[in-house]
């Protein structure tokens, strides 16, 4: 699925809707990833998850560390630490 930078954003719409959105808060060189919404259209599809991972790669680029604060990137930190652990801020 292809998402559209915003603000401190990712996120896809169709037809003016907002069907998925992930947000964070710059804290220097660490972002707080701070909200994931997936239409109930989507889940299960894994949509969560691209985005987590949208965010990663951009983090990565900037060379920031994420602090996982939603719910959602909490729990899929925790469950993958493989994948995530190496941006992830432990502060």
């Amino acid at each position: 699925m292809d998402f559209t930078r915003g603000d401190n954003s990712f996120y896809t719409e169709e037809n003016g809707k907002l069907l998925a959105e992930i947000t964070w808060v710059p804290q220097g060189d660490t972002v707080a990833v701070d909200h994931t919404f997936v239409d109930p259209s989507l889940r299960g599809q894994g949509v969560a998850e691209q985005l987590v991972d949208r965010v990663v790669e951009e983090m990565q680029k900037e060379q920031k560390k994420i602090k996982p604060v939603c719910p959602y990137v909490v729990e899929l930190f925790k469950r993958k630490p493989d994948k995530y652990e190496h941006v992830q801020s432990f502060d």
